[in-house]
This record gives structure tokens, C-alpha cells and sequence, in this order.
């Protein structure tokens, strides 16, 4: 392999004790099965060699992220180490925290409420960034790089039939809705929303509509259990691909519960002061991405079953990050 040439490497089979990981889309010991070369992203010889290891929460847009911060990383001439695919957000940032990875996608919203432990978020997405990124290097040592205007937050979406039947926009139309007719309030919700104070309890309370029944299910089974009918509500991302391929109708956060949740990719501040170079790579991928490209990228993995690191490839290729013999797209 040359130097301006790289495999990213995944290290599945390590185990690391506390921690759920699994990979997704590569076989255990395997390299990711295509050739990267610098683009944009040049070779930068201060990382020639450093092994860092990239990690990522569970649903398919972390994920991605993940793969694309592998890619641009290896094109930079670092020895990438794949962990991504780890099982819920605790355990994605303990790994962080412990050194186990050196690389996560995190979101401002979580890191505000969920890790730092505020109850209200801050409406603007700046001063939520500024905030969180503050407190974190404070706090914990650890740094966000500039925010992307990717923000995935929560909403609850209902099937678009469903919604025009009973004249659904709003989570106040669902609320009105359901204080009207309680045995509606059926809930598919993932085991981390249902007591996050960002979730379930907060919205919840915010709104005022009844509980009903709640039926938890795996992030990514809550959009076909809605679709079928099992559930009239589920808890969803916003830029899931999903949400188009299954027509389901996203209902308004209208009081404006959820927070922020704009993507960056975090760090611990020791690591990143030993190589500064990062930043410079890893930003640009942040700033060029946004909702309506997610939400695309997405519905190609959990809608079209492709394959998230050939997903993540064609679009690193696409935008003139990298180059790749094996991606199917061309650079614009």
C-alpha cells in the first residue's frame, strides 16, 4: 500500500470492556473493500502513520458520519481504526471519554441535556454550540469541532393517511387529538427516548397529551411499525430516509421542545491538541453536508439497502474529498 493510498482498517473483534460494539457493513478483521486516495482532502505528512480510531452511535446517519470521517482520515494518510456501530449513546461517549476512540459524531442537543445535564436547551443553534462546546472542554477534556448544519432532531410522525384523516400537522394537533380520543395514544418509542429528559417525559410535559400505551422498539423498527399500523405515533430522526420512503407525515414540534441537534465531530482536547491537523480534515465534510443530503443518503442505506460504506464513499468521491477506482459516482 502507498503512502498517499489507504485501506481503512476495522478492528471489530476488539473488545472493550463495559461497551456493546458490532460492526455494520464490514466483515470482523476486514478492511473496508476499496482504495482511497487524497482529493481535496490532501495528504498532510504530520499524519502519516497515527492510528486513530473512529466511532459512531447506532443508527444509520452516525454511522455514516463515521465512515465518512474514516475515509477522509485514511486519504490524509492516518492508519483508521473502524468502531463504529456502537449500541446507544452512553456507550458511544464512555468509549470516547476512555480513550477507546479518539473520533465520534455528536450532536449538540445530546451533549447539552443528555451528557452535561441541563434541563432547557438554547434555542439558537450557535450560542447551543458555543454553550455545549464550552462546557465539554471545561468539564470533560473534550472538544466539538465547528458544527454542521446537519441537525437531526426528535419529532413524532404518524402515517400520512393517518394524518390527513384526522387533520394532523402539529404535535398540539396530535395532543388536541388524543385528549379527545385516548385510545389513539399508541407510542413506538427506542428505550433511550422513553426516559432521556430530552424525550419522551420532557415532550410529554410540554405538550400535555396523554401517555397511553407505550411499545419500544430498536430506532430503526419504530419507522415500519408506524407504517403498519402497530403504532399511530413513533419518535423519529429528522433527516431519516425513511420518512419518504415509508410516506409518513412529520409532525410540527410547534412549542419548539426538542433542542438543537446539529452534527460535529468530537474529540478529546489532548488528542486533538497532539494533532491539530484533524480539524482542518475533518470540518470541511461537516459544512458540506445538511439535512436534504442526509435525509437522501439515508433512504439509500435503510430504504434502497445499500450498503452505508459504499453510500458514504460515493458521496466522499462526489464532493471531491477523495478519490476511489472503486466508488460509482464522479467527482463534481
Amino acid at each position: 500500500m502507498s503512502t498517499r493510498t489507504k485501506r481503512v482498517k476495522a478492528a471489530l473483534a476488539v473488545t472493550l470492556a463495559g461497551f456493546s460494539l458490532t460492526a455494520c457493513g464490514l466483515e470482523t478483521n476486514a478492511s473496508i473493500p476499496f482504495q482511497i486516495e487524497p482529493g481535496s482532502i490532501a495528504a498532510v505528512p504530520a499524519l502519516e502513520g497515527v492510528e486513530i480510531t473512529v466511532g459512531s452511535k447506532d443508527f444509520t446517519e452516525n454511522i455514516l458520519l463515521g465512515y465518512m470521517a474514516e475515509i477522509a482520515l485514511s486519504a490524509a494518510g492516518a492508519e483508521v481504526t473502524d468502531l463504529t456501530d456502537i449500541k446507544g449513546s452512553n456507550s458511544s461517549r464512555q468509549a470516547l471519554e476512555a480513550g477507546q476512540t479518539d473520533v465520534t459524531w455528536e450532536y449538540t442537543g445530546t451533549g447539552w441535556i443528555s451528557y452535561q445535564g441541563n434541563e432547557k436547551p438554547i434555542p439558537d443553534e450557535q450560542q447551543q454550540y458555543d454553550a455545549v462546546n464550552k462546557a465539554d472542554q471545561e468539564q470533560n477534556g473534550i472538544t466539538w469541532l465547528d458544527y454542521s448544519p446537519v441537525n437531526n432532531t426528535y419529532a413524532f410522525a404518524t402515517t400520512a393517511e393517518y394524518a390527513e384523516k384526522n387533520g394532523l400537522n402539529t404535535t398540539s394537533d396530535m395532543t388536541e387529538f388524543l385528549k379527545q380520543n385516548p385510545a389513539e395514544a399508541v407510542f413506538c418509542l427506542e428505550t433511550e427516548f422513553v426516559s432521556r429528559q430530552d424525550g419522551f417525559p420532557g415532550v410529554q410535559q410540554t405538550y400535555g397529551f396523554p401517555s397511553g400505551e407505550i411499545k419500544q422498539f430498536g430506532t430503526g423498527a419504530i419507522y415500519a411499525a408506524v407504517a403498519s399500523g402497530t403504532c399511530q405515533f413513533g419518535e423519529i430522526f429528522t433527516t431519516d430516509g425513511r420518512i419518504a420512503g415509508l410516506n409518513l407525515k412529520v409532525l410540527e414540534d410547534d412549542k419548539k421542545f426538542f433542542p438543537q441537534y446539529n452534527a460535529a465531530a468530537t474529540l478529546r482536547t489532548e488528542f486533538l491538541e497532539q494533532h491539530p491537523e484533524i480539524r482542518g480534515v475533518l470540518e470541511p465534510l461537516g459544512q458540506a453536508m445538511d439535512n436534504t443530503q442526509m435525509i437522501e443518503l439515508c433512504k439509500q442505506v435503510d430504504v434502497d439497502g445499500r450498503d452505508p460504506g459504499d453510500v458514504a464513499l460515493d458521496w466522499m468521491v462526489s464532493k471531491g474529498f477523495v478519490k476511489s477506482p472503486d466508488s460509482t459516482v464522479q467527482a463534481s
